[in-house]
């Protein structure tokens, strides 16, 4: 079963199980903290896939924070500029991701029922004008 979540504007795959490395959520988030992420695009168990609209509903992910400060890859930052012996250089780590252990995912049951088109007497997407 594995679920894809919006978290900060960003999406992730969700697996139960696995460690999932999200960016720094703030103070709000310690090592041992119980996080909830409710923004959940699609949820799959076992070839049911349910899309939500734009979320699905009742399904949550809920995870432990295992680490705060995990440190992000090097970046190196050169500036240059040709002929007249300007260089610069600076680096940095990327924002400290963060490491949260074996999400525990919630899925809402019943999956929502979707019409099909042209089931019913509201045809009206069909005419013109």
């Amino acid at each position: 079963m594995y679920v894809i979540v919006e978290i900060q504007g960003q999406q992730f795959k969700a697996e139960e199980g696995k460690f999932l490395y999200v960016h720094y959520l703030g103070e709000k988030a310690q090592a041992g903290d119980t996080v909830e992420f409710d923004r959940v695009l699609l949820a799959d168990k076992d070839g049911e896939v349910l899309v939500g609209a734009p979320t699905v509903e009742g399904a949550k992910v809920v995870c432990e924070v295992a680490e705060s400060l995990v440190k992000g890859d090097k970046v190196i930052v050169f500036k240059k500029k040709r002929r007249k012996g300007y260089r610069r250089s600076s680096e940095h780590h990327l924002r400290d991701p963060l490491s949260v252990r074996q999400p525990d995912l919630q899925r809402g049951y019943p999956a929502p029922q979707l019409e099909q088109p042209g089931s019913g007497d509201d045809d009206h997407y069909l005419r013109r004008g």
